[in-house]
């Protein structure tokens, strides 16, 4: 087994921009908010013998802080405030929030903490996982290799869109979670910010600064699945979730995520002042079509006109994906698509891992994921994920 006596991650900032983004917002908010986060693998991988390993290259994330140039990269957003920043300087990883164990060949990781800082784990430690497993397996495969099959992608793309006016198309790098490598995922994106006029960021921070593009990103499930446990109504918190966003960001960072308790679930409660508040919304499961055409019936219903918002496709997309997606809704209203393993790890003969860490509780008491993908779905403790669905009108079958 390839060993590393070397640090994966190097930079604080190797991470998802939606994760600096709640985090500040916890910060500011939730100060003292306490959740549990846990590793899940939907597929079929035994990815428990890495466990070791993955905890040598978590020891030496403690180190990990903001060098001087990061930290005056940061405070050149204006969405970022000093004394978040200033935090955030001082901020070390605690290695001790993190239990990792191999269990009959399965990858076992419980994250506990203050949320403020369990937030910044899931990113990087999924990032690990992807690339320690990928390194052992594919240990053939370069950054050169994958950067050439890409080149070949774009010609193929250029082929099929020939006669398509692309004037208003916009992709996003969303690949760090399960990108083959750190420096595939960078590879990838630099070839792209030299050949693709169609790449508008990353939502690496890391990267975006090194390559300068814009770093693009706002809120994950997360932040909707611990409001389940913040506020005194269930039946508001999804309400309060947007609220509070957008009192902390008022006009940034406002594309609100749909499918925390599905896409129906969510337009009942992003009423008119949400709707004109928020740019737009971002699609993440389910089928992208049937959603597209329920948000822009939404928009007007309220008397918006479409053309003012903006659509974020993220799940799984693929160059094939986005073109038939971009020529159905882009004459209706703006859209972006975020790209991640299919742009990050998609190499001939190696298979993407589909793993995710999500909350399981918050202020000690259980939270829930009800997406538009059943599959996706996922809530340790079945009551509580009745209790939503019947709070919610969403139907518990094959949930």
């Amino acid at each position: 087994m390839k060993r590393y006596d070397y640090p994966i991650v190097k930079t604080l900032l190797d991470t998802d921009a939606y994760k600096l983004h709640m985090q500040q917002a916890v910060f500011y908010h939730y100060k003292n908010v306490d959740v549990v986060a846990e590793f899940l693998c939907r597929g079929d991988n035994f990815l428990g013998c890495y466990a070791n390993i993955l905890l040598e290259q978590i020891n030496m994330m403690r180190s990990l802080s903001l060098s001087h140039e990061e930290y005056t990269y940061m405070t050149s957003f204006p969405f970022f405030k000093k004394e978040y920043l200033h935090w955030l300087r001082k901020f070390r990883y605690n290695v001790s929030q993190v239990k990792i164990n191999n269990y009959q060949g399965q990858l076992h990781i419980r994250i506990s903490g203050l949320w403020k800082e369990v937030i910044l784990w899931e990113v990087p430690i999924l990032a690990l996982i992807s690339e320690v497993f990928h390194g052992n397996f594919s240990p053939e495969i370069s950054s050169k290799s994958a950067v050439q099959y890409l080149d070949n992608k774009l010609i193929k793309f250029f082929q099929h869109t020939k006669y398509i006016d692309l004037s208003r198309l916009k992709i996003v790098d969303f690949g760090t979670r399960r990108r083959f490598s750190y420096n595939v995922q960078y590879s990838i994106v630099k070839r792209l910010k030299k050949n693709f006029p169609f790449l508008i960021g990353s939502s690496n921070y890391h990267i975006a600064r090194v390559l300068k593009i814009k770093p693009v990103g706002t809120q994950a499930h997360e932040w909707f699945q611990a409001h389940q446990q913040i506020g005194k109504n269930l039946q508001d918190s999804q309400i309060l979730a947007l609220q509070t966003w957008l009192y902390q960001y008022k006009n940034h960072l406002s594309i609100a995520l749909t499918d925390s308790i599905t896409m129906d679930a969510f337009l009942q409660d992003f009423n008119l002042h949400f709707t004109s508040s928020y740019q737009g919304i971002r699609h993440d499961s389910g089928d992208p079509v049937e959603w597209g055409e329920k948000a822009l019936k939404h928009y007007e219903k309220l008397g918006i006109d479409p053309c003012t918002k903006t659509l974020l496709f993220s799940d799984n997309l693929n160059f094939n994906k986005i073109i038939f997606l971009y020529k159905k809704f882009n004459k209706r209203i703006n859209v972006i698509f975020g790209m991640g393993t299919k742009l990050t790890c998609d190499i001939p003969y190696v298979k993407p891992l589909n793993i995710v860490v999500k909350l399981v509780k918050c202020n000690g008491k259980p939270v829930a994921k009800i997406s538009d993908s059943p599959g996706k779905t996922f809530c340790l403790d079945r009551n509580f994920l009745k209790h939503l669905c019947k709070v919610f009108n969403v139907p518990l079958k094959n949930r």
